[in-house]
């Protein structure tokens, strides 16, 4: 005696349902165990193709010079990046650890040494007889000071504590970008190929047109940006050294933080010119002075030159983009969020104005 009852097959739309149901399972399972494998280099890879994107034209320089050698090429264009970014970052991040450290166990110690504030302090509108009533207290007495600002030092220094943890392994990750930049720029061709090909795929025939925008994107912001922001950060990590200004390459990266996020950095420099104007002797005063004025003013020279015709994305989201960014990923996520907040928003007001 059979059951008359039906049986499920896989040409039911029951089956089918199920079929599928566990085949975009799978695709997903494999898909997150790939990336969980992948993660740890997720940033320095994005942070690769960032820097080959943007520094292609130099590349291709190279290229011609070498007659076409690409693998030599790539070589010697890793050698001259690292060369160029790391020496000076290493400089600048010794200072940086050291002085974070240091400042973060004075500031707990209570041992910091202020000096007395100039006689010009007072007359500053709102806030002169406030700061000088502080300053003054914080030079004579500075554990009675600190007392008054204990909840906000904590968060300094554990923030300082932190920086200098993590910028011994955020150097390692910007060489492990560059070298991988070097890797990208010897395929260039097939990756350009790749890239087209992907977006074809995805989006059809606008594919092409939105990996051209993408790559327009990528180029604008590292250069415009990026690049001109990492260029006045270590010409003013180069002053502070040369003045002797302590943790130097502390302020070096607050400069990077401030040229990033558009606000200035001599926001940084005119403090520290006044810090050298009342402790350092007038020759070496006068000669960071000299040097402050057009490092301050670096970027409205090159920004328009390297923006150029470029995308227009507005501040505010590359502002939101580089905090973002930093607080999220730390000193790359600066860079990243950069980069990937402006090619998403240049991106979706592509699609937004799209006419069909």
């Amino acid at each position: 005696m059979t059951d008359p009852s039906p049986q499920p097959n896989a040409a039911s739309p029951t089956g089918q349902a199920l079929e599928i149901a566990i085949r975009i399972g799978l695709v997903f399972l494999l898909v997150a165990w790939c990336f969980q494998i992948v993660r740890p280099f997720v940033i320095p890879v994005v942070w690769g193709i960032i820097i080959a994107v943007a520094t292609y034209p130099g590349y291709h320089w190279v290229l011609n010079l070498l007659g076409g050698r690409n693998r030599l090429a790539a070589m010697v264009y890793t050698l001259v990046v690292l060369v160029l970014v790391i020496g000076p970052t290493l400089l600048l991040t010794g200072t940086l650890v050291e002085g974070a450290t240091g400042l973060a166990s004075d500031l707990s110690d209570g041992t910091l040494s202020i000096p007395p504030p100039p006689s010009s302090v007072g007359s500053w509108p709102l806030i002169g007889e406030e700061t000088e009533r502080f300053w003054t207290l914080a030079s004579v007495n500075i554990q009675e000071a600190l007392q008054q600002i204990a909840p906000q030092l904590k968060t300094v220094g554990r923030w300082l504590l932190a920086t200098a943890a993590g910028a011994g392994f955020g150097i390692l990750q910007f060489m492990l970008a560059i070298i991988i930049a070097g890797a990208l720029q010897a395929y260039a061709t097939q990756a350009h190929r790749a890239a087209h090909a992907i977006a074809i795929r995805l989006a059809g025939e606008r594919g092409r047109d939105l990996a051209d925008l993408a790559e327009t994107t990528v180029r604008s912001v590292a250069r415009g940006i990026l690049g001109v922001s990492i260029i006045q950060s270590l010409a003013a990590g180069l002053g502070f050294l040369v003045a002797g200004v302590p943790a130097a390459g502390l302020w070096a990266l607050l400069c990077l933080l401030l040229g990033i996020a558009q606000i200035g950095i001599l926001i940084v420099l005119v403090p520290v010119a006044i810090y050298l104007f009342n402790t350092a002797d007038t020759l070496t005063a006068v000669g960071f002075l000299i040097w402050s004025i057009p490092v301050g003013l670096l970027d409205n020279i090159l920004k328009p030159i390297f923006l150029g015709r470029g995308v227009k994305t507005p501040m505010l989201i590359v502002f939101l983009g580089a905090i973002g960014g930093f607080l999220n990923s730390g000193i790359i996520g600066l860079f990243i969020g950069a980069v990937i907040l402006a090619l998403s928003y240049e991106l979706f007001m592509r699609w937004l104005h799209h006419e069909s």
